[in-house]
């Protein structure tokens, strides 16, 4: 079984791109604010949260995107070390849902270390209720995931395999990729990121 939620293109770029932002700084270390960035677009196109983008298609011209990007970076600015914990990607996310008027949203850490099976549980959850969800790896054993490591990045979809496998759509860079989400999540180091769960208020 499949599900994967509907996204949106920046140009020829599935989604936003690290790299091609004018701001050098942020072209390296921009990745947790290009996650809330992407995160707020699809929440507008996709959850009727009309007054946190201007955004009402999912074909954006490059420079519309970079010109909200502004908009969000200064609530997920790079700083010494990253935003290397859950804490504060969720705090500087609710303050530009505050900001913004956006109050029937709830943001709720996940932390690395709940097991593997409550997390696949938790993943299937929010995709079938069709909220995407941020993802921050730190560091990894698998070379397999270098590309991921201390890196903010967005999962839309899930996949469970005849053979037991339960596979995860990562998107980042511009692009997308299914990972084995036994190993992505097994990191082999105490330190973990985790999840950052987005959920409708209830009132």
């Amino acid at each position: 079984m499949r599900k994967e939620l509907d996204y949106f293109w920046v140009g020829k770029e599935y989604g936003g791109r690290q790299s091609l932002l004018p701001d050098f700084i942020m072209r390296f270390a921009g990745c947790a604010a290009v996650t809330a960035c992407d995160s707020l677009i699809y929440m507008t196109l996709y959850k009727n949260k009309k007054d946190l983008c201007p955004f009402s298609t999912d074909e954006l011209r490059g420079r519309d995107y970079v010109n909200f990007f502004k908009t969000v970076k200064p609530y997920l600015r790079p700083r010494f070390g990253g935003v290397n914990r859950l804490e504060i990607f969720v705090d500087g996310f609710k303050r530009f849902l505050k900001e913004h008027g956006q109050t029937a949203l709830e943001v709720l850490p996940w932390s690395g270390n709940n097991t593997e099976k409550n997390t696949v549980d938790t993943i299937k959850r929010q995709i079938d209720r069709g909220f995407l969800i941020p993802y921050l790896l730190l560091h990894h054993q698998n070379p397999a995931f270098e590309n991921y490591e201390w890196h903010w990045f967005l999962l839309t979809g899930y996949e469970e395999k005849p053979d037991g496998r339960f596979m995860v759509k990562a998107v980042t860079y511009g692009s997308f990729e299914w990972l084995d989400f036994a190993k992505l999540w097994n990191t082999g180091y105490n330190r973990k990121g985790g999840l950052v769960l987005l959920q409708d208020s209830v009132s």
